[in-house]
């Protein structure tokens, strides 16, 4: 598989000096966060229909040619020299693709479980920080005659909008997407040296200054984003939040995304607004299953400073919006209730918070970082939407059946979500502990019901089925 990847880096002897990428404010906020027992990965699972001519070795053999197609695959974080700025993306000279790409049988009964339960397991492999952050594993043998693809890469390697970017150029050409196939780049770039960084940190100092009253606004803006100046009240003590352990369980409910729009719109919302209103009240049922009762639910929901992103602009753009929504009541009048609420939060810069968040989680002794994430009571979970791919998607010559969203969590929040809307279909994920959220199956089941009442329900479940 090396040679794969070498074979379409014809510059290699003759590379240039690549300009500085330092690593955003953002991605060191999730290096700083990255403390508890479970690494913080993020990822999706892609399910893969039979398709005349495909075989796993093509698919691997695909999958290696097109790595070329996004550098940062290639790329490894690098802590710049005291006094030279924020650590830096480089080419690792010694990158190996088969460090990063394996083929595993699913166990029996080969059926949805058992391959969502491989992909957690795969979730919490390590991602060692001495190479590019991520993984490919091809989950072969479902019983359907799918075939699993589960990507996973450390949350500082890109945000959601980044990930689906890095789809976009593993994936056949697709009209709506740009050129998956792979480019002839320089390969290694030669690394910029202290004298290069040094300058490059300099010269960043010196606009940073030029544009101070910017900054001030990026700060005024940031607060708002977060909710104010003022810190926000400790939420009353629930089962929401209690530490996370290394363990991970993912369970996937799917919905039509056309009808999940209609009711966005009915009430006077969008589909994230939905998907919202969704959680919060399965949340309320998980609750009172367990003996307590919650009104509003604060949610941390992710910004993002940017609207779709290139394979060559990965990172993290986002920020973090908390907020408190409400549980109580029917489906629509929840979409509506909420719908008001994220109107209102979102006339800040989107994704402003990471500034001021950034610094103050990297200045925080590991163990200060670690306390405090397992014991704040600022948010109950948090929630993440993405609009996908509006076609379907092919790789290798097979059609993409699914894309399964994988988000991550840290500290005290044993249970997120997350959406993802990909040809019709929004799949929404539910990632636990399962040593913490013995329950889960309640709260699947109610996030069925809340969809199934509104008529927005999908078709895939706990068989085999993909369809959607």
């Amino acid at each position: 598989m090396t040679s794969a990847v070498s074979r379409f880096l014809p510059g290699a002897r003759r590379a240039v000096r690549a300009p500085v990428e330092r690593a955003s404010p953002a991605d060191l906020m999730q290096l700083a966060v990255d403390v508890g027992p479970a690494p913080m990965h993020v990822g999706a699972v892609v399910v893969l229909g039979t398709g005349p001519g495909f075989s796993v070795q093509r698919a691997l053999q695909l999958l290696g040619e097109r790595v070329c197609a996004v550098p940062r695959l290639r790329q490894r974080l690098y802590r710049a020299p005291p006094g030279c700025g924020r650590p830096f993306w480089a080419d690792d000279p010694a990158f190996d693709l088969r460090h990063h790409v394996t083929q595993v049988p699913c166990p029996a009964p080969g059926d949805q479980r058992a391959l969502l339960d491989m992909a957690a397991v795969v979730l919490g492999g390590p991602l060692p920080r001495s190479r590019p952050l991520w993984s490919a594993t091809f989950v072969t043998g479902l019983a359907d005659g799918s075939t699993g693809l589960v990507i996973v890469m450390n949350h500082v390697l890109a945000d959601g909008i980044g990930g689906l970017a890095i789809l976009a150029g593993l994936v056949d050409e697709s009209p709506g997407l740009p050129p998956s196939g792979p480019r002839a780049v320089p390969f290694p770039a030669p690394a910029p040296g202290a004298g290069a960084l040094a300058g490059d940190a300099w010269a960043g100092r010196v606009r940073r200054l030029a544009h101070l009253p910017g900054t001030v606004r990026t700060i005024r803006q940031g607060l708002a984003e977060l909710g104010g100046a003022r810190l926000p009240p400790r939420l009353p003590p629930t089962s929401l939040n209690r530490p996370a352990g290394p363990r991970r369980r993912l369970d996937v409910v799917a919905a039509d995304l056309a009808a999940v729009r209609d009711l966005g719109h009915t009430c006077g919302g969008t589909v994230n607004d939905v998907f919202l209103a969704t959680v919060t009240g399965a949340l309320r049922e998980l609750l009172a299953s367990r003996g307590e009762g919650l009104e509003l639910v604060t949610v941390s929901v992710p910004v993002s400073a940017r609207l779709q992103a290139r394979s060559g602009e990965l990172g993290n753009q986002v920020g973090a919006m908390p907020v408190a929504l409400p549980s109580a009541g029917g489906l629509a009048d929840r979409v509506t209730q909420i719908a008001a609420v994220t109107r209102e939060r979102k006339r800040a810069a989107p994704g402003t918070s990471a500034a001021l968040l950034g610094p103050l989680f990297r200045l925080a002794p590991t163990g200060l970082l670690r306390w405090f994430l397992n014991h704040q009571r600022l948010v109950h979970t948090f929630a993440t939407n993405l609009r996908g791919p509006v076609q379907p998607l092919t790789f290798a010559g097979a059609r993409v059946r699914a894309v399964i969203p994988i988000p991550n969590t840290t500290g005290n929040v044993p249970v997120t979500f997350g959406a993802l809307s990909y040809a019709g279909t929004l799949w929404l994920t539910v990632l636990s502990d399962p040593a913490q959220v013995l329950d889960v199956g309640v709260l699947t089941a109610a996030l069925r019901r809340e969809l199934s009442r509104s008529g927005v329900i999908g078709g895939a479940g706990e068989g085999t089925s993909w369809t959607g």
